[in-house]
């Protein structure tokens, strides 16, 4: 669900098909049937958008039929905790939950906490009144207010009303079969069957699994769609154990790496904190709002300090805080989107693109361009010349009198990159796996790895910088930058990188095994606290290869996962209150009495010696405040949290909200969208005017992007490769034969796909893959898009990305291109000016509706 597996994830599929040959169900629901579909063993589709009232309605089946699993969600889970007395929840409030601010468009989540418990501060936030939209630490269990690991108010027997189980029935209560068929467009028989076979699928013997993608996180809503699935796997006693959990499908190498070891502007390595420019406080006032007095996030400032041992060596110290007081400062939403609408304002003079083309890939990426279009300097390093190096004289706008080549200022240096099979490296993938990869062929000509690139410009600035007397020099200055180098083009030695990541004690000089082994008094090195013990014992553990016919089914010796090679979070939960295995069948980790300490066919996702019988002190910290039969280490009370107090911008429970766009109302509240998504409400960002809003026929259909097989991403490494080009030749948009019908399209033929950004021209595909829904007592019919296409490479088409808006996730930033309205017409669009007054004549037309 939220992904299309076979044709997007193959590889990891074919492990999907030898379970089901072995009698697995599998059930794909998506609104199109794809390749996926085709392999499952049963296809549900939905309208895209609806899914978490259709997840919603399995939370409802589970609870309505008393199918959790009791001793796990009582023992393991947040359920039975008390929450606030001024907790009002969105049955309450129309829509809303209590705390929120209509003048500031937030909540204020002080009503949301545990009964009894002190707030906790917002990490690395300091003051209330500085907020960018959104982004967390990473650690939602970072205290809460909890000062030891137990809640003050709980009732094991479930029944209180402010329980968490108890506001999980009375919050989902609606989401009936009927309401799921009405606003997804299944049936209440084929929603049922989903349920059941979950249901039937899960408990002490079995356990099921939800594998997703970008088709649950490209949404408004896209982080509580993962939260739906979370919490139905907690009921059902799926976290933790194997062949169960929620699967994060990576689409291509190393998207887990880019988060670990962040390409986030507001995140460091290991998810840590960028330090605040509205947070006052000295660096143990930082250590403090960022420390939970339980749980592993109570070691938060050995990994702190041993990261910045790692980027400044010698030069960080105790007496100086470890630099910190140098560190800069997030001062604002520096988010992707935000950016390029400081371009077009003229904040943003220049920009570095290094294996992005926000010119095709980036929501509204007409607006990109723009952008991109405005600025003083852009570099863009990549293997191919892509739509964001080439806008200035190739692109739409070029065509429509937008912009003019003499006109724009920007000027584009173009340098060329070395792809993967050029350069040494490590990937992180699904499963949190890093697994290294070799050097197959030097790279021509002037290409050089991300490596070379960054090294060498950082050892050209430090060289220019070696006299500043510059306050704002002193950190590039101060920077451990000695990595060895190789070759006639001095590439750097990325295994020692890799070494730098994993860790050292600087005072033996031996590698580090594990982050347990971090300290504070800054004798330890680590780039990345979760991948600490990757290089452990001087050996690169990332690039073991020992097959699978010499180990068992966990290949623990198949490349490194972290943390500590753990292939299963949370395992400590595979096995009862007791230490026992819920299963023998299914049994991974146990407590060995006579050993006294966890064992099993995976690494402990537990103290190793912490019996199943431990409880802590009322004066414990870190860790020990933890007892024996609470799995979830990193959460501050040891539990999964179905109920999250804190660490989400836009509510503890998941909500079914329409998308920005949608033709459609909310069924269960007056306010039919997210009302914490973030919006740009500016010219050149209009929105499509929805279901509440008079002109929305104007825009009657929903439009779902996605990606193919023979194409990768943005298009730059595969409409540049003849073999691909040839097998996906055409940017076109699939249709079912009733819409096509109503909009008089035909097979193989011209359409003109609308928004109110722009236009974009698409082959037809007339196919019963995306059939029409009833939602809502009408018919809808949906619009498919492949994102691939743009103007360069063998192969050229509209940018699917175009028609959608700027309209985000306020907890991640991330775009809704997975559902919006367009409106479809037969024949090429128009050219030059033309198109853009074809454009205004439809945003006139839904205006004129309007009034």
């Amino acid at each position: 669900m939220g992904s299309n597996m076979a044709e997007n994830h193959p590889v990891g599929f074919q492990w999907v098909m030898e379970a089901r040959e072995r009698g697995a169900h599998v059930i794909h629901v998506d609104p199109r049937f794809t390749r996926t579909s085709a392999m499952a063993t049963k296809w549900v589709g939905i309208r895209a958008g609806s899914d978490i009232a259709f997840l919603g309605g399995i939370v409802n089946y589970i609870l309505e039929h008393d199918l959790h699993f009791e001793e796990y969600v009582k023992r393991y889970t947040n359920g039975p905790v008390v929450i606030s007395e001024d907790f009002a929840d969105t049955e309450d409030l129309d829509g809303f939950f209590s705390g929120w601010d209509p003048e500031r468009g937030e909540y204020d989540t002080a009503s949301w906490q545990y009964a009894g418990v002190d707030i906790h501060g917002t990490t690395g936030m300091g003051k209330p009144e500085f907020t960018t939209r959104g982004e967390q630490s990473g650690h939602g269990g970072h205290g809460g207010g909890l000062q030891h690991g137990e809640p003050p108010e709980e009732d094991p027997s479930l029944q209180h009303p402010r329980c968490v189980f108890q506001l999980l029935k009375k919050h989902y209560r609606r989401y009936t079969p009927e309401l799921v068929a009405d606003a997804c467009g299944c049936s209440v028989e084929d929603f049922l069957h989903v349920a059941r076979a979950l249901t039937e699928s899960s408990g002490p013997e079995r356990t099921g699994a939800f594998c997703y993608a970008v088709g649950w996180t490209q949404h408004t809503v896209g982080v509580q769609y993962v939260r739906t699935a979370a919490i139905i796997q907690q009921l059902l006693g799926n976290m933790g154990r194997p062949g169960g959990g929620i699967i994060a499908l990576r689409g291509h190498a190393s998207i887990q790496g880019s988060t670990d070891i962040p390409t986030l502007f507001n995140t460091l390595p290991g998810y840590l904190p960028m330090p605040h420019a509205g947070f006052e406080g000295a660096f143990e006032e930082f250590v403090a709002a960022n420390t939970s007095p339980t749980g592993w996030w109570g070691h938060f400032d050995a990994f702190w300090i041993s990261l910045m041992k790692a980027y400044f060596g010698e030069n960080a110290t105790a007496d100086n805080d470890w630099l910190y007081e140098r560190l800069p400062r997030i001062d604002d939403d520096n988010s992707v989107y935000q950016t390029m609408l400081d371009m077009l304002d003229g904040t943003v003079k220049g920009y570095l693109l290094a294996g992005e083309n926000p010119a095709v890939g980036n929501t509204h990426s007409k607006l990109h361009r723009l952008a991109l279009a405005k600025l003083d300097w852009l570099v863009v390093r990549d293997v191919v010349e892509i739509e964001s190096a080439s806008f200035w004289y190739d692109s739409p706008e070029i065509e429509s009198g937008e912009l003019r080549t003499d006109a724009i200022p920007t000027e584009v240096f173009f340098l060329p990159a070395a792809t993967h099979t050029e350069k040494d490296g490590s990937f992180t993938n699904t499963q949190r796996l890093l697994q290294w990869h070799w050097q197959a062929v030097e790279p021509k000509g002037d290409c050089r790895s991300d490596l070379w690139f960054y090294f060498h410009l950082g050892r050209l600035l430090r060289e220019r910088l070696a006299d500043s007397q510059e306050p704002r020099d002193e950190l590039v200055k101060a920077l451990r930058w000695d990595y060895p180098t190789h070759s006639p083009i001095r590439e750097p030695d990325a295994e020692a990188v890799l070494q730098e990541v994993s860790g050292w004690d600087s005072a033996t000089g031996a590698f580090l095994d594990g982050y347990p082994k971090l300290k504070t008094d800054g004798t330890t090195v680590c780039g990345c606290w979760i991948y600490c013990g990757c290089f452990k014992e001087g050996t690169n553990q990332t690039a073991r290869r020992k097959p699978r016919w010499e180990q068992d089914y966990v290949a623990a010796e198949w490349a490194w996962a972290w943390p500590a090679n753990r292939r299963l979070l949370y395992n400590r939960a595979s096995a009862d209150p007791d230490g026992r295995p819920w299963s023998e069948r299914k049994k991974l980790v146990w407590w060995d009495p006579e050993q006294r300490k966890w064992t099993g066919l995976d690494v402990p996702d537990f103290e190793e010696d912490k019996e199943p019988s431990y409880v802590p002190s009322d004066d414990s910290e870190a860790e020990d405040a933890i007892a024996g039969d609470h799995p979830f280490i990193m959460q501050a009370d040891g539990r999964s949290w179905m109920f999250v107090p804190k660490g989400l911008e836009d509510g503890p429970l998941p909500t079914h909200y329409e998308p920005h766009e949608s033709p459609f109302g909310n069924q269960l509240y007056s306010q039919r969208a997210n009302p914490r998504r973030q919006q740009y409400h500016r010219p050149e960002n209009p929105y499509n005017p929805s279901a509440d809003e008079p002109g929305a026929e104007v825009y009657p259909y929903v439009a779902t992007t996605y990606r193919l097989t023979e194409h990768h991403t943005a298009g730059g490494m595969s409409r540049t490769v003849p073999y691909l080009s040839e097998l996906q030749p055409e940017m076109f948009c699939e249709v079912s034969p009733e819409l096509a019908a109503e909009a008089g399209l035909e097979h193989s033929g011209w359409a003109t796909i609308y928004s109110a950004r722009t236009a974009i021209e698409a082959r037809v595909l007339v196919t019963d893959r995306i059939p029409p829904l009833e939602v809502q007592g009408r018919t809808t019919h949906q619009v498919g898009l492949p994102y691939h296409w743009g103007t360069r490479g063998l192969t050229t088409g509209g940018a699917a990305n175009d028609l959608a808006s700027i309209a985000l996730d306020p907890n991640v930033h991330i775009q809704e291109v997975k559902a919006f309205t367009v409106g479809i017409v037969p024949g090429r669009r128009p050219r030059g000016p033309a198109l853009l007054e074809f454009v205004e004549r439809k945003r006139k037309e839904a205006d004129g509706r309007a009034r």
